[in-house]
């Protein structure tokens, strides 16, 4: 499939994984995912796969809709979203790591977001990437790709945030979104 240009050179990830079976050993299944929701209701859930940590060589992509989906809940956003995910990410095999839109934990304590949500239902590290700043996460990394003055807010679970600001400042693409989630936004809000 796709190849897309890396801005820096990505770090060593097996150095990142220090959680379940075969921990620190790479299956090379990297996935970014991202939920829209339709107008009509329900939502399309949508994964792009990645065979290397830079996020850069798709293998994989996949949209599912789920025809009914959970109202908004200030703080309980992950009950909207998991179902989507679980749909779209059914029968993945060999996940290293995901990144999800939103953060993995919510406060300096802990307070579990999105991403811990994803960790705990699907076992793997976690990198939560958000576009706009949470107020009480004053934890997250601000992370400036390409020329953008704004930057990313990264969380992680399953993997130190450090590590996980290094990868999506290395991950591909010369904008402030890398292309992995660019892409995976496109396919969720299009099918496309």
């Amino acid at each position: 499939m796709a190849v897309l240009q890396s801005a820096t050179a990505v770090p060593d990830l097996a150095g990142f994984l220090a959680m379940g079976p075969g921990a620190g050993t790479l299956r090379g299944v990297f996935a970014a995912v991202d939920v829209h929701y339709l107008a009509p209701g329900g939502a399309r859930a949508a994964v792009v796969m990645f065979g290397d940590a830079a996020f850069s060589a798709v293998v994989a992509e996949n949209t599912v809709v789920v025809p009914e989906v959970m109202a908004y809940q200030p703080g309980e956003f992950y009950r909207r979203e998991l179902p989507p995910l679980r749909a779209v990410l059914r029968g993945v095999a060999g996940l290293d790591l995901l990144i999800v839109d939103g953060y993995a934990d919510l406060d300096p304590s802990g307070r579990p977001g999105l991403g811990a949500h994803a960790h705990a239902e699907f076992g793997v590290p976690v990198i939560g990437v958000a576009k706009s700043a949470f107020a009480a996460a004053t934890h997250a990394i601000p992370v400036l790709r390409g020329t953008s003055g704004r930057p990313l807010f990264v969380t992680s679970v399953g993997l130190p945030r450090a590590d996980a600001a290094d990868l999506v400042r290395c991950m591909a693409g010369w904008f402030r979104l890398p292309d992995a989630l660019r892409r995976v936004d496109t396919l969720a809000r299009t099918g496309q």
